[in-house]
C-alpha cells in the first residue's frame, strides 16, 4: 500500500471514529432525555445503540493504530434540536445513521485487497443498515 493510500484511509478512519463517538454522545444523551410511559424499553434501546457505537469507535480505533496511525480525539458535533418526543428522535437517529452509513460505503474501496478490511467494515455496514431498519419501523404508527 503506497503513503498516500495509507494516509487517505487513515484520514477516513478517523472521520468514522469521529462519527461513532459522536453517536455515543447522542444516544446516551436520547436514553436520558425519553419521558413518559414507555421509557424503560426505549432508554434501553438508546444505551444499547451508544454501547454499540462506543464498540464500533473501539474496532475502528484498534484498525487505525494497526496501520500506524493515531486515533482521532475529535467527536463530530451533536446539535441539540431540543426535540425530545421518541418520533422527533428517531427520526434524528435515521438521518444520523445514514449519514454514517454513507461514511462507511465510502471507505469500501479504500480496502483494496485487504479483505480482512472490507469484511470488518462491510460487518459494520451491515450492522448500521440493521439499525436503520430498526428505527424505521419503530417510526410506523399504527392506525
Amino acid at each position: 500500500m503506497s503513503k498516500t493510500d495509507r494516509t487517505e484511509m487513515l484520514k477516513q478512519l478517523n472521520e468514522i471514529l469521529e462519527v461513532e463517538i459522536s453517536g455515543v454522545v447522542r444516544y446516551l444523551h436520547y436514553s436520558l432525555m425519553i419521558m413518559g410511559p414507555n421509557r424503560i424499553p426505549i432508554i434501553q434501546f438508546f444505551r444499547n445503540q451508544a454501547t454499540e457505537g462506543f464498540n464500533h469507535a473501539a474496532i475502528i480505533g484498534e484498525k487505525i493504530t494497526a496501520l500506524g496511525g493515531h486515533p482521532s480525539l475529535k467527536v463530530k458535533p451533536v446539535p441539540e434540536t431540543n426535540k425530545h418526543a421518541v418520533l422527533d428522535i428517531l427520526r434524528e437517529s435515521v438521518e444520523f445513521e445514514k449519514a454514517a452509513l454513507e461514511k462507511y460505503y465510502s471507505f469500501l474501496p479504500l480496502c483494496g485487497d485487504d479483505v480482512a478490511l472490507e469484511e470488518l467494515i462491510r460487518q459494520l455496514i451491515k450492522q448500521e443498515q440493521e439499525h436503520i431498519e430498526e428505527c424505521e419501523k419503530m417510526l410506523v404508527v399504527s392506525k
